[in-house]
């Protein structure tokens, strides 16, 4: 049985595993997102000062563009980004699977509209960004079902199971005695805290940790919450008694990471630390193409003795005057006279030094419709030029659907089943997965339109010469891949079976068009013939 000791034991080993990561996660914050991370148990309600790295500010707007980018491309509000499916075409074609399945997604839809689930994502998709990981919990929720808690990077520790995958949550940090005990009750916080409670000092701060990790020696008889497959404490930091002890049915922590290196918690790589460097030399080179500038405009200047009034230092400064006795002096002018800087080229290296930036953070890809100097683009065009780019988000996105998406939709699925509000699904269903559909999955699958568009161009150039060669595509198959491929709802794509029958159909009538077409033609012959003898029809009519 866990204790608290068990539980301190425990995160004094995590917040070890993670002390190697703090001062990179510290540079990532000072130069991309100042106000993100919280590297100290006290760091809260903080407003001072923390961009003074940041004279330019590229790498933020371009962190921007990425979370916004992937907020858009991945999960967007304003459209459908996933569909749920059987994983059989053939029960999927069922009408009463495809009802429910569109019923089921509507209600997600708008689980998701009505919780804070949208804008939790934003938050996680930034840091995923600059520091490689994003963490956001989903909690039931009894107003909206479910509700959603974005959590900084510094304020939590992670662990993984035996597949790497993340399945444990350790967070050490501080509340007010107000609000630990609006949340626990006062019979379940400390005497230290019931006391400040009953001197009214409801403003003071109580380190607090709360613990959610898989609960390995529960009992599964139990009813209890307690003893559920993932068990959540929270408990203050001084003290020896849990405020609270309940469970979860599923690991309720989304944690995606960007790109991660053998047995690594924490990721490794992401476009913030890439861009790192470039960002720490742009902001050297801004600061010293602003002392250029500055030397230009106002430079400190030199003149005779006799012209002299006053010092002003002792070391020469911009508009400060530097007073000697040479012969060839001709008044007041620049100390730095024969030299000027060149702007141009510190421009330049900073110029770089941006794009540079602009591409780790991935902008291009993100911005390449809004950036096209075309208005009007096909969707093969943006395959064909942007294929290379999408493939190396490719294993990005692969990641977020197995960390982030699966277990979102999984956990909120879950939680509306439990509470009855799914429909009861149809007796041919018995398996439900997911196939995610928006911009940026869909942009991946035009890849393989291209190949079928210069398949069937292909055999359509060849049946011009050989006829036979058109029998060697099959038009309904071409017509399934290339639906999926766009995310094209399939309930507009009809079933091989019905295709067949409409087919055979158009057929048979065609052929009866054709029979009483010749049959019209026969009559009105025979109602034009003559009648004699010494042809069929009248001999036929004189042997009658």
């Amino acid at each position: 049985m866990a204790t608290i000791d068990s539980y301190n034991k425990r995160l004094e080993a995590l917040s070890s595993e993670r002390t190697s990561f703090m001062p990179l996660w510290r540079e990532l914050s000072d130069y991309h997102l100042a106000y993100r991370g919280r590297f100290l148990l006290s760091d809260r309600n903080n407003g001072h000062k923390r961009n003074t790295k940041q004279l330019n500010n590229t790498s933020r707007l371009a962190a921007r563009t990425t979370a916004s980018g992937m907020m858009s491309g991945i999960t967007s509000p304003a459209r459908p980004w996933f569909r749920l499916s059987s994983g059989d075409k053939k029960v999927d074609d069922v009408a009463a699977v495809k009802q429910w399945m569109f019923d089921v997604q509507n209600i997600m839809y708008r689980v998701f509209s009505a919780s804070n689930l949208y804008n939790s994502l934003h938050q996680t998709y930034s840091e995923l960004g600059v520091f490689g990981v994003g963490v956001m919990g989903v909690y039931e929720d009894y107003e909206n079902v479910i509700h959603c808690r974005p959590y900084t990077v510094g304020s939590y520790m992670l662990g993984a199971d035996d597949r790497n995958l993340v399945d444990t949550l350790y967070r050490e940090y501080e509340i007010t005695v107000g609000q630990l005990v609006k949340q626990f009750g006062v019979d379940k916080v400390s005497m230290s805290t019931r006391n400040q409670w009953e001197a009214g000092n409801t403003e003071v701060w109580v380190p607090v940790v709360h613990v959610i990790e898989p609960n390995d020696d529960r009992d599964m008889q139990s009813p209890l919450a307690s003893e559920k497959p993932w068990r959540s404490v929270y408990y203050e930091k001084s003290e020896k008694t849990p405020l609270r002890e309940s469970g979860f049915d599923e690991f309720p922590i989304m944690a995606p990471r960007w790109d991660i290196t053998g047995e690594d918690i924490y990721a490794t790589d992401c476009p913030g630390i890439t861009t790192l460097g470039d960002t720490k030399g742009l902001q050297l080179g801004e600061r010293r193409l602003y002392q250029a500038v500055d030397r230009l405009v106002d430079p400190p200047l030199q003149g005779p003795s006799t012209m002299r009034n006053k010092m002003k230092g002792n070391t020469p400064a911009p508009g400060e005057v530097i007073w000697h006795d040479q012969p060839d002096s001709k008044g007041l002018r620049s100390i730095y006279d024969g030299f000027r800087p060149d702007l141009n080229a510190l421009q330049l290296v900073n110029t770089n030094a941006e794009e540079r930036i602009k591409r780790g953070f991935y902008e291009d890809l993100f911005l390449m419709l809004a950036n096209s100097d075309r208005r009007q683009i096909t969707a093969r065009e943006v395959a064909e030029k942007h294929e290379e780019k999408l493939l190396m988000l490719g294993p990005v996105l692969e990641r977020l659907h197995t960390e982030l998406l699966d277990p979102l939709i999984d956990r909120t699925f879950n939680i509306l089943q439990r509470n009855g509000v799914l429909p009861v699904p149809p007796p041919e269903l018995k398996d439900v997965s997911v196939e995610y559909v928006s911009v940026l999955a869909q942009a991946q699958r035009l890849v393989n339109t291209g190949a079928i568009d210069r398949m069937v161009e292909h055999a359509g150039q060849l049946a011009s010469i050989w006829p036979e060669a058109r029998h060697k595509i099959d038009p309904n198959t071409s017509i399934d891949e290339y639906a999926d491929a766009l995310g094209v709802n399939p309930a507009i794509i009809r079933s091989d079976r019905d295709a067949d029958a409409r087919a055979a159909a158009e057929l048979q009538a065609q052929q009866q068009a054709q029979q009483m077409e010749q049959a019209k033609e026969m009559m009105t012959a025979a109602s034009q013939a003559s009648i004699s003898p010494d042809n069929v029809l009248g001999a036929t009519l004189e042997n009658q």
